[in-house]
């Protein structure tokens, strides 16, 4: 994610036309869901008495709630009606897990929408919503350790956003008909229900239908769109695993541009009506994705493209191969969200303190670029930023709320540092390497440092508690390695 300048969240106006189109089946309002205790059964079995009830939380000390135990999810297939005239959207979900545990009960995520009816293997099954977002589960029958499982949950209402216009808002954005789920760590659960935690990534396909004259872009890889009864159906896919708040659905009128990477990957780039001046900066993209490849390795997935907004969206973010992309910025933003698809998104962090293996080398993407594209002398610019930076900020383990608050300005300083500490060539293959090692998996800033040691040769605890734990400036022995003093 970035804000470049100032990392806001803010909501904002999508710039599209309204549109007029057949009622949807009717709205219900947000938060209309079972009430706590009010358990519904589908069927006449009692829930079984083997196994357990899994975990309310997926065990991230700053969410707690967040994600879920007893599974592990390999499959999201989304099915969504949506009304542009009302906002009303109608889901169909269905989630394939492993059970990591026997279960007697479940949970899953989700906010807000009413939902009418779940089945686990096909069997009607118990439901009850506690909570902001926990939906409670409780199958016919008890589900057996290592199990696979489905789990299909009905529901409708009208998608919202979490928190108001800031840092860690998400969720839904619609403005004038159009609409757009963004956000980190939070955006998923308003439009489907999901283990909302980016340790459980799953591939993900989304069929979605919209009144005629509207297109739907999502992740990954589409087909060719089908119209029936006024109704436009759209189809994405995406086959690699992805973290749930990498996930989207925009709504809009869309312009699509079609291309391919020079090794046959396809690029769809979808701009709003008045995105027109962002083109010149989308078709820059398969020059960067060349220049990112070439410091990080192969690109890690099938496809590539981005979401081009129109007026007064105030942060990008690195939804899982296309972007989302305010009107503001050049190819920096590009970059950054780019780098990202590397870092973050194919190597997903294990908890939100480790949000630095994402931020900290995405940031430090765009030195890469201003180094070979603009020829900018990093040392001089990391001297510059030494004096105005703020080292009170940790960027690891910085506390709920804080995970943005140095990443984007600390953190890029603190990456060119340890590339001066440990020298270019292990640097380079700290870069190719990482993503390599972690490929569509998940991993920890501690991971991390453990792999810097091992690539560097070097025992660097001194260097990382300095810069990566501290909130002071760090002693100069650790501030100034390789040659950057003055």
């Amino acid at each position: 994610m970035t804000g470049l300048a100032a990392v806001l969240v803010a909501v904002a106006t999508l710039a599209t036309a309204s549109a007029s189109g057949p009622a949807g089946q009717g709205s219900t309002g947000p938060g209309q869901a079972a009430t706590p205790g009010a358990s519904t059964r589908g069927g006449q079995q009692e829930p079984a008495a083997a196994g357990r009830a899994g975990a309310d939380g997926a065990g991230d000390g700053y969410y707690p709630t967040d994600g879920n135990g007893g599974y592990d999810v390999a499959s999201y297939q989304v099915s969504i009606s949506y009304d542009p005239a009302d906002g009303h959207l109608d889901g169909d979900t269905t989630v394939t897990a492993r059970a990591t545990e026997a279960l007697s009960r479940f949970n899953l995520d989700l906010s807000g929408l009413t939902v009418r009816s779940v089945e686990v293997d096909g069997r009607p099954a118990a439901f009850d919503r506690t909570g902001r977002h926990e939906l409670m589960i409780t199958p016919a029958g008890p589900i057996g350790r290592d199990t696979t499982f489905s789990v299909r949950v009905r529901y409708d209402g009208k998608p919202t956003l979490f928190g108001e216009s800031g840092l860690g808002s998400g969720g839904w954005f619609a403005n004038s008909g159009a609409a757009i789920a963004a956000g980190e760590p939070h955006s998923a659960t308003a439009w489907y229900p999901a283990n909302d935690t980016p340790a459980d990534k799953a591939t993900f396909a989304l069929t979605a239908r919209v009144p005629d004259g509207w297109s739907v872009v999502s992740n990954g890889i589409d087909e060719a769109p089908t119209s029936s009864g006024g109704w436009t159906t759209f189809r994405w896919r995406l086959r690699d695993p992805v973290a749930t708040y990498l996930t989207t659905v925009a709504v809009g009128r869309w312009r699509l541009v079609r291309s391919r990477l020079a090794d046959g990957t396809p690029v769809v780039n979808a701009y709003a009506p008045s995105a027109d001046r962002s083109q010149e900066h989308g078709e820059r993209l398969p020059e960067i994705l060349q220049f990112l490849s070439g410091k990080f390795g192969p690109y890690p997935f099938e496809a590539a493209g981005g979401i081009f907004l129109g007026t007064g969206l105030g942060f990008a973010l690195e939804l899982q191969t296309r972007p989302v992309y305010p009107p503001v910025g050049g190819p920096e933003i590009i970059v950054h969200e780019l780098a990202h698809q590397w870092f973050g998104n194919s190597v997903t962090v294990r908890r939100w303190a480790d949000i630095c293996l994402n931020e900290c080398l995405a940031s430090y993407a765009q030195w890469l670029w201003r180094e070979a594209k603009d020829g900018a002398d990093l040392d001089q610019h990391y001297r510059e930023q030494v004096g105005r930076v703020d080292f009170g900020s940790r960027l690891y383990d910085m506390g709920a709320g804080n995970e943005f608050r140095g990443v984007y300005t600390k953190g890029p300083v603190a990456i060119h540092a340890l590339r001066r500490q440990i020298g270019d060539a292990a640097f380079d293959t700290v870069l190719t390497g990482w993503p390599r090692r972690h490929a569509n998996g998940n991993a920890s800033w501690p991971d991390f440092e453990s792999f810097v040691e091992e690539r560097s040769g070097q025992q660097l605890d001194g260097f990382f508690d300095a810069w990566f734990r501290g909130t002071q400036r760090p002693a100069d022995e650790y501030l100034w390695p390789g040659g950057l003093r003055p």
